[in-house]
């Protein structure tokens, strides 16, 4: 259901290549958020065959494989998805804040859609719930970069349009 925010959004992702990249730490929660993110894909027309993953210890490696997959010049876009729950250290800080900065930076250094699906939760709890039923983010983070794909695409088409005119 779409209410009028997302009203006209376009997810269309026929002919889009996706890549999502997965932390392995609080695997559970990544897991189900890649599975969501998957089949969310699926569900908009991106074939299967157009959507690679990959995995990375923890969410701090995130930034890097992304910034690595962008730069092959092979993916539309890219989806990125960890988990960060808070402790008693400032860890929690210190690994949100560098893998938010990082993956801003790859995608903005190579022009490639980076959704982010980062949870960042002070529980457990809270970290379950943002990954299952209709709160799952890896759903959301699927959304965004098919919509990013497309606004992108209508930019460079409308681009190269009023080039050639």
């Amino acid at each position: 259901m779409q209410d009028s925010y997302t009203k006209g959004a376009d997810y269309s992702g026929q002919g889009a290549r996706i890549g999502i990249v997965s932390a392995r730490f609080n695997g559970r929660i990544v897991r189900a958020m890649q599975e969501a993110a998957l089949s969310t894909l699926l569900e908009n027309q991106v074939a299967e065959t157009d959507i690679s993953s990959r995995h990375v210890p923890g969410a701090f490696e995130l930034p890097l494989v992304c910034k690595a997959m962008a730069d092959t010049g092979s993916y539309d876009g890219l989806i990125a998805l960890g988990c960060v729950i808070r402790g008693d250290t400032p860890h929690f800080e210190y690994v949100s804040q560098g893998c938010t900065l990082g993956i801003q930076a790859a995608s903005l250094q190579s022009g490639v859609p980076i959704a982010f699906g980062l949870l960042t939760t002070d529980t457990l709890e809270q970290a379950v719930v943002r990954s299952s039923g209709s709160t799952n983010k890896g759903r959301d983070a699927a959304l965004c970069v098919l919509e990013m794909v497309n606004a992108l695409r209508a930019i460079r088409s409308s681009d190269e349009h009023s080039r050639n005119s």
